[in-house]
This record gives C-alpha cells, sequence and structure tokens, in this order.
C-alpha cells in the first residue's frame, strides 16, 4: 500500500509539473519567434533502506520473481525534464521594413543586460542613438565572431535615417548604401538550449556558430510554433491524469483510515 501511495504521489507531482509546461505554451500562443517546451518523463526505481536498491537477500533466494515485484512495485514516474520543440513556426507579413522572420534554421544574437541570448523573433526598431534594436531595446548583433566575446560589444548595427532594405542574406541597406549584416547563429545537435522569458533563449558558451547561409524575409516575423489544437487535447489529458492521482490517493487515504480504525485495535 505504502508503494502505492508513493507512485500515487510521484505520478501526480510530474502531472502537475507536465501542466504547467503545457500551461506555458497557450500562454505564448501569439508570442513572435516562441519555441514550445515539451515534457520528458523517466523511470524512477525506489531505493531500499539498506542503499542497494530494492533488491534484498530475500529477493535473490526467491530466484528473482519478489526482486521483480519490487521492482514493479518500487517503480515511479517522475518528469525527467523539458526540451525545446525547434519545429519552425508560420510568416506572418507585416510590411514593416524592420521586421525580419528566418526562413530555416538559426537565430539572432542579442545582447541584453550584458550576456549574449539568442531569439526568432525578428520584431526590431532603431533606437534613439541610431542602433538596430529589438522592441525591449536590446542590442542586435551584426556578424557575430562566435569565440570572441569581448568583440560583441560593438558589433550592433548603425541605421542611419533612410529608406531600409533587408536581403536575404542579412545585409541591411540604407537608401541603396550597406549598413551593416545582421549575424545570425546555429547550434550543433544536442546543444542544450535553456528558454528565458517569452522568446530568449540561453546556449552554452561559445556553442553558437554562424550560419552559412542564412535565409531572412523583409517584413514579416515568424509566429510562436505551438499548435492550438495539440495543445488543448494535451492539456485535457494532463488535467485527467492529475485527476487519477488525485483519486488514487484518496482512496489509499481512505483505506489507511479504515485500517488505522478497524484492523489496528485487533493487533
Amino acid at each position: 500500500m505504502d508503494s502505492g501511495l508513493y507512485a500515487a504521489c510521484a505520478g501526480l507531482r510530474a502531472q502537475s509539473e507536465a501542466l504547467e509546461v503545457v500551461a506555458h505554451n497557450l500562454a505564448n500562443l501569439n508570442t513572435t519567434g516562441f519555441r514550445g517546451q515539451q515534457a520528458t518523463f523517466q523511470s524512477l526505481v525506489a531505493a531500499s533502506p539498506n542503499g542497494l536498491g530494492v533488491q534484498t537477500a530475500s529477493d535473490a533466494a526467491g530466484n528473482g520473481l519478489s526482486s521483480a515485484l519490487n521492482r514493479a512495485a518500487n517503480n515511479f514516474g517522475v518528469l525527467e525534464g523539458t526540451h525545446m520543440d525547434m519545429e519552425s513556426g508560420g510568416v506572418l507579413t507585416t510590411g514593416n521594413p524592420l521586421d525580419l522572420a528566418i526562413e530555416g534554421g538559426g537565430f539572432f544574437a542579442i545582447r541584453t543586460a550584458g550576456v549574449i541570448r539568442y531569439t526568432r523573433n525578428g520584431s526590431f526598431r532603431v533606437s534613439s542613438s541610431g542602433q538596430l534594436v529589438t522592441r525591449n531595446g536590446d542590442l542586435v548583433l551584426s556578424d557575430p565572431t562566435l569565440k570572441e566575446k569581448d568583440k560583441y560589444k560593438d558589433k550592433g548595427i548603425n541605421v542611419p535615417p533612410g529608406v531600409v532594405a533587408i536581403a536575404s542574406d542579412g545585409t541591411v541597406s540604407v537608401n541603396g548604401a550597406v549598413a551593416g549584416t545582421i549575424g545570425l547563429v546555429e547550434f550543433a545537435p544536442g546543444t542544450p538550449l535553456t528558454a528565458e522569458g517569452e522568446s530568449l533563449i540561453r546556449a552554452p558558451e561559445d556553442s553558437a556558430r554562424p550560419v552559412l547561409q542564412p535565409a531572412l524575409k523583409q517584413g514579416a516575423l515568424e509566429s510562436s510554433n505551438v499548435n492550438s489544437i495539440s495543445s488543448v487535447v494535451s492539456l485535457l489529458a494532463v488535467q485527467r491524469q492529475a485527476e487519477m492521482m488525485q483519486r488514487a490517493l484518496s482512496l489509499f487515504d481512505t483505506e489507511f483510515d479504515r485500517v488505522a480504525t478497524t484492523d489496528l485495535p485487533k493487533v
């Protein structure tokens, strides 16, 4: 009964955490450049008090049958973590010359609060000092030398007044004169990327590398890659699983009360 109670508790916690992930995805359904998170689960076998796992000497004497039963009874499902969905979102035309959508792989590199972060949100503007920045005022980096962090500091793009044209390779021109180039970066498969806020991404130091063939679309933005229908279905499924775990806990609690009031007095 104890194992069942612990399994139900672990399951409820895992489903509650998964519920937060799905809810976060839905909350950012309309966030430009947002990358959805997907929950992953793992099986965790509880250790016995002697620290040797669930198998004991009596288990071994039983030809492994008891050991197998113990492993099954003490095998709990927990949330292993989340990973980022790297599928591209849809491209929406805005007509704003400073809006950029990445067609294919890659991220914009920006400097925010003194650190380097990455994003697919290409909603840019020109700051009062004439530099290309994000809507939050973070500097958009130009052709970053990825392994020399100090060179990031002055690698912004000055955009003088005039008609702005941005080519597919990131070249920024104003009234026909080249003003700079927007650098795109990518990461090797398996690189741990961590979401920050609505659309920023943190990556390990020096893990970014230049995109050799960048592809940008001016006057457009990439929408969130969260699918509303599948996310709602996932939300309902996770809620149902959480409710089942809650009912199981309630049943165990009722059974414990019965044992305490009926069986224990007879001992």
